[in-house]
């Protein structure tokens, strides 16, 4: 019996990476997962197995349990697991289009329900040059990085923040996610120059051909960790996310929170609302607050 990881699925086809880091042609037994939730029972990519060799695929044994798995919901609105065992999620923003601080804060509370560190990269930081742009930009950095999170300037141009990014990501299973736009593929070049050869070796050996970008893969870096790209969370965002995320994701309104002069403040315009007055008194960012309450909205309308 061998060890592995799964590096991407294409229907009931697997790609499986043992410790060596040799490539299999793999299936899955129907019943390799007796128990659980059914949409959580077959293998997805970052899935660690135990699988035996067969005369020309292996065989899947076992299923490892999973740290966590990202759930997303099908095209008629079923949930079904995606990727699994993320150790960080790499939100990855730029200059331009400009950051946007909800689709980030969206990021955050999905990590934060995967219990997932998170880190931000502005990318395409070489275009900041204009006025507006760099104080967007600085606005962006001093507001996360003040609340704990990781960020990380960078530019596939100059090569700025590259090696920041590898000492991030070394040692750690990442999961890329980030608005369309913001320069991801080019970020994943710059981290691992031969991915386009290794993108090439897993088409040939699925027989997808291009279809292969569009199905989540995980690839060994270079420099260490492995990472995560799957066109299908680019719009990441948790299928059901709990309280405890939102304010996991919210944690300097969370702080705040029963201290409101009525107990069931909604923290809009009720008098005597503890979180209202640190957004006045400078302690908690106004845009914060507003795509806190727009994620609690959404949250009670989808439960």
């Amino acid at each position: 019996m061998t060890h592995g990881r799964v590096v991407a699925r294409f229907g009931a086809a697997l790609i499986v990476r043992d410790g060596t880091g040799e490539l299999h042609k793999a299936i899955s037994p129907r019943n390799l997962v007796k128990q659980g939730p059914e949409h959580l029972r077959a293998p997805v990519c970052g899935d660690e197995v135990a699988f035996e060799h067969g005369i020309d695929k292996a065989v899947l044994t076992h299923l490892m349990p999973r740290r966590n798995c990202l759930v997303r919901p099908d095209h008629r609105g079923r949930p079904r697991a995606g990727v699994s065992n993320i150790d960080q999620v790499i939100i990855v923003v730029s200059t331009r289009p400009s950051p946007d601080w909800g689709l980030i804060d969206r990021y955050l509370v999905g990590a934060a329900d995967l219990r997932a560190e998170a880190a931000i990269v502005i990318n395409k930081i070489d275009l900041a040059l204009e006025d507006t742009v760099a104080s967007h930009v600085a606005e962006t950095q001093a507001l996360y990085a003040g609340l704990g999170y990781p960020v990380l300037p960078a530019s596939t141009l100059t090569g700025s923040g590259i090696e920041a990014m590898r000492a991030r990501l070394a040692g750690r299973t990442s999961l890329l996610v980030g608005q369309s736009g913001v320069g991801k593929s080019s970020l994943t070049r710059a981290l691992d120059p031969s991915l386009e050869i290794r993108v090439g070796v897993l088409s040939a050996l699925t027989g997808e051909g291009r279809h292969t970008t569009t199905h989540a893969h995980l690839y060994a870096l270079p420099s260490g960790g492995d990472l995560i790209d799957s066109p299908g969370v680019r719009d990441f965002a948790p299928y059901a996310p709990d309280r405890e995320a939102l304010l996991e994701g919210f944690s300097e309104i969370a702080a705040r929170l029963g201290h409101c002069r009525f107990h069931n403040c909604q923290h809009r315009a009720e008098p005597g609302c503890a979180v209202k007055e640190a957004v006045e008194a400078g302690e908690i960012a106004a845009t914060r607050l507003r795509n806190f309450l727009a994620l609690s909205t959404e949250m009670r309308n989808s439960a």
